[in-house]
C-alpha cells in the first residue's frame, strides 16, 4: 500500500488504526468545522471527513489518506464537548436513559479517487442519578470528549445497549474504514 496518512490528531484514531497492524503518519490539517446552515449532520460528518482528506492530500498528493469526523448527536443536535462541569451535567441529564446517536464520517482519497461513508451507532445510556455524574466527572475522563463520556473508558458501565459498530463510538469504524481502503486501493 502507499504512504498511509491518517489526518487527525485524535490518540483514539491513532490507536484504533494501529490495532489493524497498519503503518501510517499523521498529518492534521486545520480546516473549518462550521456547521453550514441546513446542513444535515450526516452531511456535515461526511463534508469534514472529505475536506480532511483532502487537504492532507494537497500537501501529500502521492499518499492514501484517511480521515473522519465524528459527531454524537441527540434529538437532531450535535452535542460537543464539556465546558465545564455544570455543561458536562446538563449533557448527562439529557443523555441519562435515552438513546443517542454516533455519527462518523470517513474518507479515504488518493490522487483522483476519493470515497466517503457516514457510520451511525445508537447507543443508550443507564439512568444516571447525581451520585454517578459526580463520580465520573470526578475522574477527569469526560474532558475533551463529544457527548461528555468516552466508551472505551470508566463510562462503559454506564451504556445498557449498543446498536452498530462499537469502534465508530470510539473514533473510527474499523469495518468500514478496512472496506473503504480495500475500496480506494483496487480504483487505483
Amino acid at each position: 500500500m502507499a504512504n498511509l496518512i491518517l489526518a487527525s490528531s485524535s490518540p483514539r484514531r491513532k490507536e484504533l488504526l494501529q490495532q489493524l497492524g497498519l503503518e501510517f503518519t499523521i498529518f492534521s490539517p486545520d480546516i473549518d468545522e462550521s456547521v453550514l446552515e441546513n446542513e444535515t449532520i450526516e452531511d456535515y460528518v461526511s463534508r469534514l471527513a472529505a475536506c480532511k482528506a483532502q487537504a492532507v492530500l494537497m500537501h501529500e498528493p502521492h499518499a492514501i489518506v484517511l480521515a473522519a469526523d465524528t459527531s454524537l448527536v441527540f434529538n437532531g443536535q450535535i452535542i460537543g464537548k464539556p465546558e465545564s462541569k455544570q455543561h458536562a451535567f446538563e449533557i448527562w441529564s439529557l443523555l441519562s436513559n435515552n438513546e443517542h446517536e454516533v455519527l462518523t464520517g470517513i474518507s479515504v482519497a488518493m490522487a483522483g479517487k476519493s470515497e466517503t461513508q457516514v457510520v451511525r451507532t445508537r447507543v443508550k445510556l443507564q439512568k444516571l442519578s447525581l451520585a454517578d455524574m459526580e463520580y465520573y466527572w470526578a475522574t477527569g475522563e469526560p474532558l475533551g470528549k463529544a457527548g461528555a463520556y468516552a466508551i472505551q473508558g470508566i463510562a462503559a458501565q454506564y451504556v445498557t445497549r449498543i446498536e452498530g459498530s462499537y469502534t465508530n463510538v470510539v473514533g473510527l469504524p474499523l469495518h468500514e474504514t478496512v472496506q473503504l481502503l480495500k475500496v480506494v486501493k483496487a480504483l487505483n
